[in-house]
């Protein structure tokens, strides 16, 4: 169970974060599911992408670490699928 808790934080901070990108950028019309699920899988991989990096030593540990990497991961991947789903509806 406690291993379960960090990936439930990291894909809360993500969808938060995505909802975020996606409300900021509103010319990337994404509907929420992509954004939902964008959100979902960047704050997961952005989350243990921190932790493997050494994430869980210093002033980003425990939880607060895992709000952070979901939230920048979310945000990112966000933004990223925003991007090509705009570029692709131009094309």
């Amino acid at each position: 169970m406690e291993a379960l808790v960090p990936i439930i934080v990291q894909a809360i901070a993500g969808i938060v974060a995505g909802e975020a990108v996606g409300a900021a950028f509103k010319k990337a019309a994404m509907g929420h599911l992509p954004v939902i699920i964008s959100g979902i899988v960047g704050g997961v991989g952005g989350g243990a992408l921190l932790s493997s990096m050494g994430g869980d030593t210093g002033a980003l540990s425990g939880i607060l670490g895992h709000v952070v990497g979901g939230g920048v991961g979310g945000a990112v991947l966000t933004g990223i699928v925003g991007a090509v789903m705009n570029s692709t509806k131009k094309a």
